[in-house]
């Protein structure tokens, strides 16, 4: 059944469960605190050692649960071997999240900032968007819901193809490269954040694909 695994009680993955969620909160405050550095003029200095820490737990999380899930099939077997393979592409999109995030942060410690530009208020507002969305997509995890799956994958392809256009008018745009080049990048940034959250929705909600040609493409 679809959603089975994330509420099986018997399937001893409660915690691989807890800490996927963890490390998306993770992920959302990487992402906050990067974005304020760029949007709103943060000293990057005063917060580079908080995004790098942030960002080598979120690494290490990573590879502690695939351990963890390599040993949970070497004990119960291959019962729940489509779970623990999706688990694992899971992980990876939050993994992914982080390394955005601090690719974001990067931009920031370049000196690029548009804090009291005349559009800074476009890139706070998709903060506020991808924000809301990672806590949404936490919330499934612990308790999925077709119908809110149906919709946080809605509202993340919105966002995706929305940073697609913007990204799309920049590259043909007049505008010299000292504007357009960061925001390009930044809109870039946004867009792989938004498309993994879409993936992980997915993951929640639909089995593991069975061959290659089945599995939908996604963006790093």
């Amino acid at each position: 059944m679809v959603l089975s695994f994330f509420r099986r009680g018997e399937s001893g993955m409660e915690h691989v469960t807890a800490t996927v969620v963890s490390m998306l909160g993770d992920a959302r405050h990487e992402f906050d605190v990067a974005s304020n550095a760029v949007f709103t003029g943060t000293d990057p200095e005063l917060v580079a050692d908080d995004i790098r820490d942030t960002d080598e737990r979120i690494n290490q999380a990573e590879l502690d649960l695939r351990r963890e899930l390599v040993v949970h099939v070497a004990v119960q077997g291959t019962a729940d071997i489509g779970a623990v393979l999706g688990y694992t592409l899971l992980i990876k999109k939050v993994e992914r999240i982080g390394d955005q995030a601090k690719n974001i942060f990067d931009l920031a410690a370049e000196g690029v900032s548009l804090a009291g530009a005349a559009d800074v208020g476009e890139f706070v507002e998709a903060q506020r968007a991808i924000s809301t969305l990672l806590g949404d997509v936490a919330g499934l995890l612990t308790d999925p819901d077709e119908a809110r799956l149906a919709e946080v994958r809605d509202r993340a392809d919105q966002l995706r193809l929305a940073h697609e256009d913007r990204i799309r008018e920049l590259v043909h745009s007049d505008e010299p490269g000292h504007y357009a080049v960061p925001r390009a990048m930044l809109h870039r940034y946004l867009k792989r954040i938004v498309a993994n959250l879409a993936g992980i929705a997915v993951g929640i909600s639909e089995p593991l694909p069975l061959t290659d040609d089945d599995t939908p493409e996604t963006d790093d």
